[in-house]
């Protein structure tokens, strides 16, 4: 049975069940502050537990793109080391929100991987909660009960609180939780050894596949638990587990899901995969593992970067290139080369990859090549410390620390190199100064929210679309603490306040409680619900609210969100139809409008695009927002952006049906007309494959078009008005450049003429040459072509020469090979050992020549007397 054909046993199982199959939501978490990334299939679920959202379907199940690499699960090191952890992966899941509870549930699950899945009973085993008295928790007996009539009692076995019971995090839905394992050992093992001495032991071949949670409570701040409004079942089976067991395989990579990748880095990179524990294999796992987080993401609109989920995502692609490159030794770019193979792998389950398969193949090539350079540099900087360090035979723990943060170099690759060179290297040190930046890091992000007091249990809803202020109450709120600031956060039962999302900054304004007025400083998303955020909380909260939004703010801000609905359908008709959303952040000042594109937009094609954005505006085209079910909304053409999560009911923004339809949850004018006037500020590039547009539209294009006006006639008045002002700007800059050129000549000459009067001046110490001076020159590289004067008059020299260059110290060191080879004599290291503590300053540069700059211009004859004092 094929992989393909195991997802979709499971999905029709589940529907004759009654359960709706859902899609996966994106792998990219953006509305939940306490996740990065989806790192379990009720993630999507969340509000549902809770009681803030009331599900569409009592029954659903699903196939969920799932991540494990940060926080609490965190599986990036176990990955390709074993056979079974992977840091991206599929999770079938099965729901019940408030529906069936814990009979039906173990029942279906066993009929499914008995009696469909053909799995031998007698290689099962379930476990339960045992009960945990820390908390007054009892032993899940009901569980207990229901699996007796599938299993007999001794292969149900009692698990503790740390395998049994389920949590999401610190805070969040909870419950007990029952595990299906598997015993994939061969049968001569299994008769020496009982599994079910080895369930939950971290066997490699006795496995859990299935994870029954019943949620039953909500865990609070401070970690007590309170009973959830209503039960629900959330069932979770790795994919990839499963296969490997159907399949009769010993490791996840050996199925199918992974064998096609394998085998094309075979083709690539001329190595064998052979299924063993050598770092060659190993890296064969990782970069079959990783390509897939990586791709995911990507498609998911995450990009690489260096802060949150995009530095996760550099990070797992920074671990599968040090791998191929260190481990098969192949140094070009590879991954990128696996993205068709996956995309083509994954067309029918998870589309958005091969919908994007030229731009996620382009993001991670880029990716790849500069970390290669970074690892280039990391091995000549590593080559670097071991010469500078061959007395001690030691690399200190910073220095390892250096080595990881700026080039990439994992403690265990800079501890192999040295190795190899007979040295050490300080690992408590390395510990240090990596627990120093995590310090530091969770300084700057910390997010401390306490729990919700609750006042009414009742969702949201929003009437911003239609109305700027409401009368309404306060639903729940609770305190936080951000980057060591109290705030407060509000929920109202109905709002006019547009939290963030699709790019659109949240609404400010008022909340007025019968007199007392508090200001809304910002509005988010968390999962479904609508955060106000507040400085402080009224003297009563338990009263009637008008709250009103800053209509101003949200005007301007609307005037901009249509005005990047207009500009992406430009952008496709210019460029082409690959163009596609890849961000936008639209606020009342301006548009930013990030796409993606391969090449620079040029200063035509921006020129058309812009006009036709304006041609929009003049037509005053009405705007029209209908709510259609998505299959009806795709048919008329509307454009989804990647990344996002849609429900069967999308909200469709339409500027005339054959120019500009999206998917859209933003506020919006009424007809074109009212943007006025649209102007770029600029165009560039921010990523691989990425581009950014920003613009202005209404009274701050206008204002920026007067702006540009008013520059243009002040130069003209400086040119004194000439009829012909780009010919006068031209013969202006032809000038420049012919003065500058007979500068060069006067310089050079002036270098000549200073370097023949300094010859003279040559002293003999112990048999060197030396001449040092301080000179009135007008660069720094003015002193290192002086130096270079001079190395053709002189032999066995040292030149050291400072100037006061726009009142900074600058200084050049230049010292001949042989003396460099003879006598240990280098350039680099006279700067920081005589020279930068002098002039408040440093430099470096070759062993031969040598250069610094600093503050202290009065010190420079110290410098002349103590580089003569080594001689």
């Amino acid at each position: 049975m094929t992989a393909s054909e195991i997802r979709r046993q499971f999905l029709e199982f589940f529907k004759s069940k009654g359960h709706h199959v859902v899609p996966s939501a994106p792998i990219v978490v953006k509305n939940d502050p306490t996740l990065l990334f989806t790192n379990a299939g009720m993630n999507q679920f969340k509000d549902y537990f809770l009681g803030n959202q009331t599900p569409a379907w009592s029954r659903v199940a699903d196939t969920q793109k799932c991540l494990r690499v940060s926080g609490k699960h965190n599986d990036l090191e176990e990955v390709g080391i074993d056979t079974y952890h992977h840091t991206m992966f599929e999770m079938l899941g099965n729901w019940s929100f408030g529906d069936y509870f814990k009979e039906e549930a173990i029942a279906w699950s066993w009929e499914l991987l008995t009696e469909v899945y053909k799995l031998p009973k007698d290689r099962l085993y379930v476990t339960v909660f045992e009960g945990d008295k820390k908390e007054n928790l009892e032993k899940d007996q009901e569980a207990y009960d229901f699996w007796k009539k599938h299993v007999p009692e001794d292969r149900i076995l009692l698990g503790n609180k740390k395998d049994n019971f389920w949590e999401m995090g610190d805070t969040g839905p909870c419950g007990p939780c029952s595990e299906i394992h598997v015993d994939c050992r061969p049968d001569e093992e299994r008769k020496l050894v009982e599994g079910a001495t080895l369930v939950n032991k971290d066997n490699p071949q006795v496995i859990e596949i299935w994870n029954n949670v019943f949620m039953q409570f909500n865990r609070l701040k401070d970690k007590s638990l309170e009973p959830l409004p209503a039960k629900h079942v959330d069932t979770g089976m790795g994919f990839e587990r499963l296969v490997r067991v159907i399949q009769g395989k010993f490791s996840n990579y050996d199925t199918d899901v992974f064998s096609g990748t394998i085998g094309y880095i075979e083709k690539l990179t001329g190595a064998k995969y052979e299924a063993s524990d050598s770092k060659k294999d190993v890296t064969f796992r990782v970069l079959a593992d990783h390509i897939r987080a990586i791709c995911f993401t990507i498609a998911d609109d995450q990009l690489p970067s260096n802060t949150g989920a995009g530095y996760v995502i550099r990070r797992i692609l920074r671990r599968a290139v040090r791998y191929y490159f260190t481990y098969l030794e192949y140094k070009k770019p590879l991954l990128h080369e696996l993205v068709p193979v996956l995309a083509q792998q994954f067309e029918t389950v998870f589309p958005e990859l091969q919908k994007q398969v030229d731009f996620v193949k382009k993001v991670i090539f880029e990716e790849e090549n500069n970390f290669l350079r970074t690892l280039d540099s990391g091995i000549r900087r590593i080559e670097d410390i071991i010469a500078a360090n061959s007395a001690t035979k030691s690399i200190d723990g910073k220095t390892a620390f250096e080595l990881l943060d700026t080039y990439g170099f994992p403690f265990d690759l800079t501890n192999l190199i040295a190795t190899e060179n007979g040295f050490s290297v300080d690992e408590k040190g390395f510990e240090a100064a990596m627990k120093e930046q995590k310090d530091r890091s969770r300084a700057a992000t910390e997010l401390d929210m306490g729990d919700w007091t609750i006042l009414e249990d009742s969702g949201t809803t929003f009437v911003g679309y239609s109305l700027d202020t409401t009368q309404t109450k306060v639903t729940k709120y609770r305190k936080i603490k951000a980057k060591g600031k109290e705030q407060y956060q509000l929920v109202l039962s109905q709002t006019p306040f547009y939290a963030e999302s699709g790019g659109q900054v949240g609404d400010t304004g008022t909340l007025d409680f019968e007199g007392e007025k508090i200001s809304v400083t910002d509005t988010k998303k968390e999962n479904d619900l609508i955060v106000h955020f507040t400085d402080k909380l009224p003297a009563t909260i338990n009263t009637t609210v008008t709250a009103t939004i800053n209509k101003d703010k949200r005007q301007q801000t609307t005037l901009n969100h249509s005005a990047t609905h207009l500009l992406h359908a430009a952008l496709r008709q210019v460029l082409g139809t690959h163009v596609a959303q890849k961000g936008s952040l639209v606020n009342p000042e301006s548009l930013r409008f990030d796409f993606s594109h391969f090449a620079k937009v040029t200063d035509e094609e921006l020129a058309q695009i812009e006009d036709i954005v304006n041609e929009k505006i003049r037509a005053n085209i009405p705007v029209v927002i209908q709510e259609l079910p998505k299959e009806e909304a795709m048919k008329l053409g509307a454009m989804a952006l990647f990344g996002e999560k849609y429900g069967d009911i999308v909200r469709v923004v339409i500027m005339d049906p054959n120019y500009s339809v999206e998917f859209c949850g933003g506020t919006h004018i009424g007809s074109t007309g009212e943007l006025g006037l649209f102007k770029f500020l600029s165009e560039g590039a921010v990523a691989a494959g990425v581009r950014r547009i920003e613009g202005v539209t209404g009274a701050h294009a206008l204002a920026y078009v007067n702006e540009q006006l008013q520059q243009l006639k002040e130069v003209k008045a400086a040119l004194k008005n000439p009829k012909e002002l780009v010919k006068a700007v031209d013969t202006l800059i032809a000038d420049k450049a012919g003065l500058e050129k007979q500068l060069e000549v006067l310089e050079q000459e002036k270098i000549k003429q200073l370097a023949s009067s300094l010859l003279p001046k040559a002293e003999k110490i112990n048999g060197i040459n030396f001449i040092g001076s301080v000179v009135s020159v007008n660069s720094a590289d003015a002193l290192k072509q002086l130096c270079f004067q001079l190395k053709t008059e002189l032999t066995d020299y040292v030149f050291v020469f400072a100037a006061n260059v726009g009142g900074k110290a600058n200084v050049a060191v230049m010292i001949a090979d042989n003396l460099v080879a003879d006598k240990g004599l280098e350039a680099p290291k006279i700067i920081k050992e005589k020279i930068s503590g002098l002039i408040k300053g440093g430099g470096g540069g070759q062993k031969s020549f040598a250069s610094a700059g600093g503050q202290e211009t009065d010190k420079l004859d110290q410098v002349i007397t103590a580089v003569k004092a080594i001689l």
